[in-house]
């Protein structure tokens, strides 16, 4: 199946879907089964799933295929320890599984942030940006410009990693697709979204397979490296918050680490190579 269709006709078996691709990611040794040298599936079969879960072949195919809808989570969560999922995994099968009544989707408006937020990723002495539902980035100061003009306002995020990647990437585009599906939830039928996947899977082949292994991963930082073509490696800690007004938005910092302190200065650098070029216009929607 490809990844467009996934948002198409597999749209009432997400479930099914998903059990599919994690289960193919699940080698015999990763569950003290025999390697037999025989195989001709991927991972796991589907009645060693079963058995090591503790319910029928039959029940556990009817899962994949979309027969049965209304499992339970003890099932559910058996099913989950055998594929190795952890915790937002098994969060997001559950989510998969609710039943829903399904109802016509309303147009979402246009995504903006507060003036609040505005004035205050301009007001951090570091680089800064908010990102919205879709990954698109909503706001950002001139520093997040000079770290990656990746992050100027308008850019969608997922686009950036897979259609123009360059030797400062900020962001593991494979964590980023995890990341994604974990942001939209089920909520895969959403125009925009059935959109923005439909065009990278045809323009990529590494979001293809990405995407194709079903990931979830919550939106998280750490550590990253920075090759900055003005100011050199930057080792620099990156946070990612919930803005308060929108649960769909996120406020994303990158800042020094504690164990490479030059990260101050070379953002200092940075800042003053900004100051001497033109600013440029931070919100959608706003005049140049």
């Amino acid at each position: 199946m490809t990844m467009a269709n996934e948002t198409g006709r597999s749209r009432e078996n997400r479930l099914g879907d998903y059990l599919r691709a994690r289960r193919e990611l699940v080698s015999p040794a990763d569950v003290g089964l025999p390697e037999d040298g025989r195989r001709r599936v991927q991972g796991l079969r589907r009645e060693e799933v079963a058995m090591l879960a503790g319910i029928s072949a039959d029940y556990y195919l009817r899962l994949e295929q979309g027969r049965d809808r209304n499992p339970s989570v003890q099932v559910l969560e058996a099913i989950a320890r055998v594929l190795k999922l952890d915790d937002p995994s098994l969060e997001y099968v559950l989510e998969l599984s609710a039943t829903k009544t399904r109802t016509r989707r309303a147009p979402r408006s246009r995504e903006t942030v507060t003036p609040r937020i505005a004035e205050l990723v301009h007001s951090i002495n570091m680089p800064a940006f908010v990102s919205g539902r879709y990954f698109d980035v909503l706001a950002s100061n001139p520093l997040a410009l000079a770290l990656s003009p990746d992050l100027r306002v308008g850019e969608n995020l997922l686009r950036a990693v897979f259609l123009n990647p360059d030797e400062r990437m900020l962001f593991d585009p494979r964590e980023m697709v995890a990341m994604f599906r974990k942001h939209v939830g089920s909520g895969l039928d959403d125009p925009r979204i059935v959109r923005l996947v439909g065009e990278l899977s045809l323009a990529s082949d590494a979001f293809r397979q990405a995407w194709a292994r079903h990931d979830v991963r919550p939106a998280r930082g750490g550590p990253v490296l920075i090759d900055h073509p003005q100011v050199g490696p930057m080792e620099m800690n990156l946070s990612k918050l919930t803005v308060d007004e929108a649960n769909d938005q996120l406020l994303v910092i990158y800042h020094p680490t504690d164990a490479r302190p030059e990260g101050r200065d070379q953002l200092a650098l940075l800042a003053s190579l900004t100051a001497q070029t033109r600013p440029v216009q931070q919100e959608l929607g706003q005049s140049s």
